[in-house]
Order: structure tokens, then sequence, then C-alpha cells
């Protein structure tokens, strides 16, 4: 009977580091032993609305995100059965007809701004690690990332900050920080930390092959 996988969430605000802290555990742990589902895949179908309607979308709210999608996705690859991860275009607001084949290993990896913001994933998670960074280390970052890999202009990328980026961060992503087993201040760049984490996701993972 293969080994039950070890499910680890990494959540922190819009530029927190996230994904940097993600890419040390995949180049430590070994990505050929990690499946690693990103959040933001899973934003809603909205190609039934018009471009200018998209645009209005509150996406840093919960309700934009199809996790209910991505809480069977990690259950079916906790049962071993390999996944469809959606992929999704962040110029258009869309959803694409293309797919990702995930398949089944030994570490799940879930990174996003709002994981710990949701019971039903909340409880899905082994390790629970939240990558708090400064606010303005995490606005430069997002406004450099949005202009630079999402076709944003400077204005737009400071209207949705002002109007729900930073409204949200306080409603809801601040305050699951209460939820973590571990906080890391400056993310994959605190090299204490990134230690700690990786020897306990290694002890977890010779743990469950006994």
């Amino acid at each position: 009977m293969l080994p039950v996988p070890i499910v680890i969430g990494i959540a922190g605000g819009s530029g927190s580091g996230k994904t940097t802290v993600a890419n040390v555990i995949l180049q430590r742990v070994g990505a050929d032993r990690i499946a690693y589902l990103p959040h933001d895949a899973y934003y809603r179908e909205l190609t039934h609305l018009p471009y200018a309607r998209r645009v209005e979308i509150n996406f840093d709210h919960p309700d934009s995100l199809e996790s209910e999608l991505m809480c069977q996705q990690i259950l079916q690859l906790k049962c071993g059965q390999a996944i469809d991860l959606p992929v999704y275009d962040f110029t258009s607001h869309c959803r694409t007809a293309e797919t990702i084949r995930v398949e089944p290993q030994r570490v799940i990896l879930v990174e996003g701004i709002l994981i710990f913001a949701e019971k039903a994933l909340r409880e899905l998670f082994d390790v629970k690690i939240f990558v708090d960074t400064d606010p303005d280390l995490r606005f430069i970052r997002r406004l450099e990332r949005d202009i630079t890999e999402r076709g944003r202009t400077t204005d737009s990328v400071i209207k949705q900050y002002l109007r729900t980026v930073r409204p949200m961060h306080l409603e809801f992503v601040e305050p699951s920080k209460r939820y973590a087993d571990v906080i890391i201040p400056e993310g994959g760049f605190n090299e204490v930390a990134m230690d700690m984490v990786t020897t306990r996701i290694e002890a977890l993972l010779q743990a469950e092959a006994l």
C-alpha cells in the first residue's frame, strides 16, 4: 500500500514571496516527489461575462475562486489519482480550455493567498506555512509582476490594490495567519526557517514510509 501524501499549504499576502518558498521546497525536497497546485489556477470561469465586467470582479475575495474544485482534486491526489489542473489566463481574466496533468506524488504543495481563509481547504493541510512580508515590499513586487507578466498598467495595478487587494488582505488574509503552524518572515530568503521547514517535511515523509 502506498503511503498517504503529505499536504503542505503556503499562504501569505500578494507579493509576499510564497512562490519563492514553494520553489525552495521543490528544490530541496525534490520536484519529482511534489504535486504543485497554485490556488490562482482555480479562479472561476468568467467567459460568459463581457471583458468590462470581468475586470470589475473582486479577485481577492474567496468567492472568486473555485476552492471546492481544489479540495476535490487534492483528495483525488491523496487517493492516488491524477488530476487535470485548470489553466487561467490573467490577461483576459478567463479559464482557458487547456489543463495540466498532475500525477500523484509523495508531497502535495498548495500555494495561495486565501487558502487558510477557507476552512475546507485548511483542514486538508498537514503543514501550514504563512509567509509574512512588509506591505510596501509586497506592493512593489505585485506592481512589477502585474506589469511584466500580466500586461497591466501601473494605474490599473494601483487602483486594484486600493479597491480590493488591500481591504481583502486585511479582512481575509491577515486574520488567516493565526492558523499557520509556521510563520516565515522574508519568505524563501530566510535560510534558517527554510532549513527547519524542509527538515520537518523530510521527517514526515520518512514517518509515512514506515
